[in-house]
């Protein structure tokens, strides 16, 4: 019901009166008067004048399906949002949904991620309303051993979306969105399959976007950043996230379809932040220096080690050298 009286203010610019909200629903004024005070709470602004009734005024920045699909340019990615004012992890929430049958194209949103997880078992820190944590459900009916493309597809599609927004990124091979020098976004792919046979991939994304300063934990300062902080203004998530599902399903059906992904790993090259650096490729305690060559028609990672040898990484872990090492 609340849903369907927002929709109404939002597609009205003059007063609607309490009577015709009432008469519509088949509810008490007094009931609407509840809905109207639930919707203030969440932060819309709504004006209330007696005799003449609602009318919205603003919109926060929620990034709830009322708010997303009016800005949807897809067919099927974000049609089915599953939003959350809390939870502990949006990826394991849709790995969980997914045992339930979640669709291909469902995306699973939260103002705030309690337990958020980046590569490695890593902690993602999602302050609430400033972040945005998103998993989208993905079930291609491709061989397991190229998923780890769709990663690379998800960074080609963020940096188009940023690119609408004049933000300026660089992709840190596979999955980090780099904004001057520091990260600004984690992608974290986990999938659910058998030998041949993939169940389900859910596509984790957090990226950092009204944070302040002061939010970021000691240690993640000299490293991780936000939008905010590196262009000194607000962003609009709904509208990043909007953007970020119109580039990806493009980029994601392209790949379904044809069996190459050559137009994402063509962004992910422009962009990369990586090759033609001095790099180490890092497994477990052990760091080998080498240098990023280029990333490859199956979007592997090519290094050349300091004897020569050249060797393709699938994924894994790599850091740029700094001049003094």
């Amino acid at each position: 019901m609340k849903k369907e009286i927002l929709n109404i203010l939002k597609s009205n610019d003059d007063f609607i009166s309490g009577q015709m909200l009432s008469d519509r629903f088949g509810i008490t004024r007094a009931a609407i008067w509840k809905y109207i005070t639930q919707l203030k709470k969440e932060g819309y602004e709504i004006e209330s004048i007696s005799r003449k009734g609602y009318r919205l005024i603003s919109s926060p920045d929620l990034i709830t399906s009322e708010e997303i699909t009016p800005l949807l340019e897809t067919q099927v990615f974000g049609k089915n949002i599953v939003h959350y004012d809390s939870i502990h992890s949006t990826n394991s929430q849709a790995k969980l949904l997914c045992d339930q049958g979640l669709v291909e194209g469902s995306v699973i949103l939260s103002e705030e991620q309690t337990s958020g997880r980046g590569r490695l078992g890593r902690n993602w820190s999602s302050p609430k309303g400033s972040s945005i944590s998103m998993s989208v459900v993905l079930k291609p009916d491709i061989n397991p051993i190229h998923v780890a493309k769709v990663t690379q597809i998800s960074a080609a599609a963020l940096s188009l979306a940023f690119e609408e927004i004049d933000v300026e990124c660089n992709i840190k091979w596979p999955n980090d969105i780099i904004v001057n020098n520091k990260k600004v976004c984690g992608i974290l792919t986990e999938m659910s399959s058998e030998l041949n046979k993939i169940n389900y991939v859910v596509m984790g994304i957090g990226i950092n976007v009204n944070i302040n300063q002061t939010e970021f934990p000691d240690e993640l300062k000299p490293i991780a950043t936000s939008l905010k902080i590196e262009y000194n203004k607000q962003f609009s998530r709904k509208q990043i996230i909007a953007s970020f599902l119109k580039h990806f399903e493009k980029l994601y059906f392209e790949f379904i379809n044809t069996g190459s992904a050559e137009s994402s790993f063509e962004i992910c090259r422009k962009r990369s932040l990586l090759l033609g650096k001095k790099i180490f490729v890092i497994k477990g305690s052990e760091k080998t220096p080498a240098i990023a060559e280029s990333i490859d028609a199956n979007g592997e990672l090519i290094v050349k080690y300091e004897d020569g040898t050249l060797s393709n990484l699938i994924s894994g872990e790599v850091s740029v050298r700094k001049s003094m090492e």
